[in-house]
């Protein structure tokens, strides 16, 4: 499968809108209800076009991951991978390639995880530990990147 990540453009908005809804919808109507609106705000809200990366997979979208490069980290606002292409490996490349590029520039990875999203293992088996919490999210962070 080859893997790779452009840039976001304006027509990918309702692609990345749909991923996010689609991989998030339990989890959001678990801890707060689905409210239509309201979640149409809120991504809106985060959604910053500058920020994202398609992610592709013989040239389909097949997800997002949405990077905010600091001074010292590299925050993960957003990584999605449509259900149907989850467990392929394809959020391990993309991470991967990720790590590298913080190690490259001496930075930290850091993100925040809904504590009941199965993606917490994911980020530990990657080498992100938990930093802090509040009532709904882990904050983590890798320090010492494994890839690189």
């Amino acid at each position: 499968m080859n893997i790779k990540l452009r840039a976001a453009r304006d027509e990918d908005f309702a692609f990345a809108r749909s991923v996010y809804f689609e991989t998030m919808r339990w989890i959001i109507e678990r801890l707060f209800g689905w409210e239509q609106a309201r979640e149409e705000q809120n991504f809106a809200g985060f959604f910053r076009l500058d920020e994202v990366q398609i992610i592709t997979a013989d040239g389909q979208g097949v997800g997002w991951i949405q990077e905010c490069i600091e001074e010292d980290v590299i925050f993960i606002g957003s990584f999605y991978i449509s259900s149907a292409m989850q467990r392929r490996g394809i959020g391990t490349r993309v991470l991967r390639e990720l790590m590298a590029k913080a190690a490259n520039q001496s930075k930290a990875v850091t993100l925040a995880v809904v504590k009941i999203n199965p993606a917490v293992h994911f980020y530990e088996k990657h080498g992100f530990r938990i930093t802090h919490e509040d009532k709904h999210k882990f904050y983590m962070r890798a320090d010492s990147p494994v890839y690189g």
